[in-house]
């Protein structure tokens, strides 16, 4: 298990392999962050809700139980307004 953090410490994940697939498991911290991808990712959220500012697409919030999914080799912006936990597939 991998522990990766960014941007201060305000956001943190950890790294796992479920069923073959790579993924993290996140919280973040109230702010506004931009991250580029090297794969796709499928993010859904656990708790709380972000702002989602993908390349070609309007800003869109999603809050949980809800996906977003991030194109690979493209960087994505997110706002958090309070704490939000995350789980991420990469494809």
């Amino acid at each position: 298990m991998k522990l990766s953090t960014y941007f201060d410490g305000k956001v943190q994940s950890l790294e796992l392999f479920a069923s073959g697939t790579r993924a993290t498991v996140g919280v973040i911290e109230p702010g506004d962050y931009t991250f580029p991808t090297s794969s796709e990712e499928h993010i859904t959220i656990l708790e709380g809700s972000l702002q989602v500012k993908v390349p070609g697409k309007e800003w869109q919030t999603i809050g949980k139980g809800k996906q977003v999914i991030v194109p690979r080799g493209v960087s994505f912006d997110i706002k958090a307004a309070a704490d939000v936990a995350y789980i991420c597939y990469y494809r």
